[in-house]
């Protein structure tokens, strides 16, 4: 089993920023695939960015550019920097650890954008 506490998130104007961070904790491989999804009222949970414990990253096309995605593997810590948000960034965001077969979530964490 993994663990996954989220911290970050809020409220901020339209143009603000927001760091959101997520620690895994439990039974954690080398290997492993880390993210952050969002889902805004009425929609599907969507990808917005992961990062491999290699350091490659991924990125959703509304996001790219303004958002940047990190991790300490050391301490098995994911952060999501977001710059230039947007109302539409608005949603609930969801902490992930994958590896092959599974994957975890964390409870996840309010962010709002106000015009």
């Amino acid at each position: 089993q993994v663990q996954l506490v989220e911290s970050g998130g809020g409220f901020v104007q339209a143009g603000g920023s927001l760091s959101l961070s997520c620690a895994a904790s439990g039974s954690i491989v080398s290997f492993n695939l880390m993210g952050w999804y969002r889902q805004a009222p009425g929609k599907q949970r969507e990808l917005v960015a992961r990062i491999t414990s290699g350091g490659i990253t991924n990125y959703a096309d509304p996001v790219r550019g303004r958002f940047t995605i990190s991790r300490d593997s050391q301490k098995n810590t994911v952060i999501l920097q977001m710059s230039s948000l947007k109302p539409e960034d608005t949603a609930v965001y969801y902490c992930s650890y994958a590896v092959i077969g599974q994957v975890y979530w964390g409870q996840g964490t309010q962010v709002t954008v106000s015009s």
